[in-house]
C-alpha cells in the first residue's frame, strides 16, 4: 500500500527576551520556500526535510510538502507570520482531509507566539482540530525544546536529534519517518510522554560532544532496542525563553503501556538534577581572553567564542566587548565574527575598497548588553553581498545569506560586519568573504556550540567567553517573569 503523508519545516527558536519580533520579513531572510522548491533546496542535505523523502523513497509514499521556514532566533514570532507559514501547513492538512495517511513536521519546540507560549502546541492543536484524533503525526525536534504537555498531546511521536552540533538532522527525521510507516501500517500505535526538572536547561546546554550528555545518549540509544521503547529524546532545553513549560526533558515514544517506561524516563531526569552544578566550561571575562590571545603562540589558531552574544540563541550579534579587550590587548593577526551591524555594513557598501573609513561600529541595539558602539578607524578589504553556500558537518550544501557584508582591517583584526544575524557554524561563513580563519592565529566568534563541529578540526585551542550579551550565562540578570519558582539556578539552593 502506497500511504500519502503531508510535509513540512516550521523552525523557530524565540528568546523572549529580545525587543526584536519575528515577523514574516524575518523568516524570508533564510527563505520561505513552498513546495518542490524547498525540496529543491533542502532535499539532499543535513535537514528534516532530506530524511522525510528518503523514508518516503523507501516505502514508496506520495508526498506533499508543503513549506520549509526558519528564521534566526529572535523575539516572538508574530500571529502575522505565524498565521502565514503555520495557516499554509494546516490548510492544506484541510484540503487534504481524508485524503491522508499521515504527517510529519520538522518543528523546533522552542518558539513562542507573541500571542501563545507554545507555538509548536498551537500548531499541533490546530492541526488536530483540521484532521481529527486518528491521524498519525509524527516531529522531529531540536533537543533545545521547550517541550510542553500540548505538543506530547497532539503528536503521536516527537523524536530530539541527540547531536549538539546537530548534525543528525536527517538521520532523526529517518527515524521519525520509520515510526510513521509502522503506524501507518497499523503495526503499533505511538504515544509520547515527557518527564520535567525544574531547571531552565541542563547544565552544559546539551552538548552531546563531552560531558555526561554522552552517556546519557548512549543509555538512551540502548533502551530503545527493548520492546515498546520507540524513541528516547533528551532536551537541555531553551533558557532564554521565559514561559512556564521552560526547561529539561525526558521524552519516551513508546507502544503498549506508558508505566514500563517511566522509570528509565524518570532515572535519566534524575541524573540531569543531580549534575546540575556540573558545569564543563569556563566562562572567561572578555578581558581573560583578551589575554589568553595575546599570549596564544601555537601553530594552529586559537578559537574564542563568545556564547553570551550568540545570534543562534537570538542574541543580538552586534555586542562589542569582546572585540574591544582584543583590540585594547593588542591582539594581531586575527579574525572576528560577525559584528551585525547593518547601519555599519550600509556605510562601508558606500565607500570604496582600500578607503578608511570613521566608523560607530556595533552595540546599536542596547548597549545594557554586551556593549555599546567603538568608534574606530576602519580600512575597507572586501564588500559582498552575502550570499555563500555552506561546506560544513552541519550546513553543507545550504545557503546562507549575511545580506549586505564588508570586511574591515581594524589594525591587526580582520573583522566580518553584516546585516543579517547568524551564529557561526561553518567555515565559509569567513572564506566566502575573503578570510582564512585556519591560517590567523586568533579567531574571535558568535556561537555556543554548533561553531565546534567545523572550527574544532581547524584549532590548536578553544576557549569561550561570557561578553555579558543578551544570552549571558548569568540568567540572574534577565528579568524572567513567567517561569515557575523556584526553579535552578534562578533559585540554586532548592532541593526536589
Amino acid at each position: 500500500m502506497t500511504f500519502r503523508v503531508l510535509t513540512a519545516e516550521f523552525v523557530h527558536e524565540t528568546n523572549t527576551f529580545s525587543v526584536r519580533k519575528t515577523d514574516y520579513d524575518a523568516f524570508a531572510v533564510e527563505g520561505i520556500r513552498f513546495g518542490e522548491d524547498a525540496v529543491r533546496v533542502r532535499g539532499e542535505a543535513n535537514t528534516e526535510i532530506a530524511g522525510f523523502l528518503d523514508i518516503g523513497r523507501k516505502y514508496h509514499w506520495t508526498i506533499q510538502h508543503v513549506v520549509s521556514a526558519g528564521a534566526e532566533p529572535a523575539g516572538p514570532v508574530t500571529r502575522d507570520a505565524f498565521d502565514r507559514i503555520g495557516g499554509a501547513i494546516v490548510q492544506a492538512a484541510k484540503d487534504r482531509k481524508g485524503d491522508l495517511d499521515g504527517i510529519m513536521l520538522g518543528l523546533h519546540g522552542a518558539m513562542v507566539t507573541d500571542f501563545s507560549p507554545d507555538g509548536e502546541g498551537e500548531l499541533l492543536e490546530r492541526l488536530r482540530a483540521v484532521v481529527g484524533p486518528d491521524l498519525p503525526i509524527a516531529v522531529t525536534l531540536d533537543p533545545h525544546a521547550n517541550v510542553t504537555a500540548k505538543m506530547c498531546q497532539h503528536a503521536d511521536i516527537l523524536i530530539s536529534f541527540k547531536t549538539y552540533p546537530h548534525i543528525d538532522m536527517r538521520d532523526t527525521a529517518r527515524h521519525a519517518g520509520e515510526l510513521l510507516q509502522r503506524t501507518m501500517a497499523g503495526e503499533i500505535d505511538p504515544k509520547t510522554f515527557l518527564v520535567r526538572r525544574p531547571m531552565l536547561e541542563e547544565a552544559n546546554a546539551g552538548r552531546t560532544d563531552i560531558g555526561p550528555m554522552v552517556g546519557w545518549i548512549a543509555e538512551a540509544r540502548a533502551y530503545e532496542t527493548m520492546p515498546g521503547a520507540l524513541a528516547v529524546s533528551i532536551n537541555g532545553a531553551f533558557p532564554y525563553a521565559d514561559i512556564s513549560e521552560v526547561g529539561a526533558t525526558v521524552l519516551v515514544t513508546y507502544d503498549g503501556d506508558c508505566a514500563s517506561h517511566q522509570a528509565f524516563a524518570e532515572s535519566i531526569a534524575t541524573k540531569i538534577w543531580d549534575d546540575r552544578f556540573n558545569v564543563l566550561n569556563t566562562f572567561h571575562t572578555v578581558e581573560a581572553a583578551a589575554e589568553i590571545a595575546r599570549a596564544y603562540n601555537d601553530d594552529r589558531p586559537l578559537i574564542i567564542a563568545d556564547y553570551a552574544d550568540n545570534p543562534g540563541a537570538g542574541a543580538y550579534g552586534d555586542a562589542t566587548n569582546l572585540l574591544e579587550a582584543l583590540l585594547d590587548a593588542g591582539v594581531h593577526d586575527a579574525c572576528f565574527g560577525p559584528i551585525v551591524d547593518p547601519e555599519t555594513a550600509l556605510q562601508l557598501h558606500r565607500s570604496a575598497v582600500g578607503e578608511t573609513v570613521q566608523l560607530a561600529l556595533g552595540g546599536k541595539t542596547d548597549a545594557r548588553f554586551g556593549g555599546g558602539p567603538l568608534k574606530v578607524a576602519a580600512k575597507l578589504v572586501h564588500i559582498s553581498d552575502g550570499k555563500l553556500i555552506g561546506d560544513g558537518p552541519m550546513m553543507g550544501g545550504l545557503e546562507l545569506n549575511f545580506g549586505p557584508t564588508a570586511v574591515i582591517q581594524i589594525e591587526g583584526i580582520a573583522i566580518l560586519v553584516v546585516t543579517e544575524p547568524s551564529q557561526m557554524y561553518d567555515l565559509q561563513q569567513f572564506r566566502a568573504f575573503g578570510i582564512d580563519p585556519a591560517s590567523h592565529r586568533v579567531v574571535g566568534l558568535k556561537s555556543m556550540q554548533h561553531f565546534r563541529a567545523a572550527f574544532e578540526p581547524i584549532a590548536g585551542k578553544v576557549i569561550v567567553c561570557d561578553s555579558g550579551a543578551l544570552c549571558t550565562m548569568d540568567y540572574a540578570r534577565m528579568p524572567y517573569g513567567n517561569v515557575p519558582r523556584p526553579i535552578f539556578p534562578l533559585d540554586r539552593d532548592m532541593i526536589i
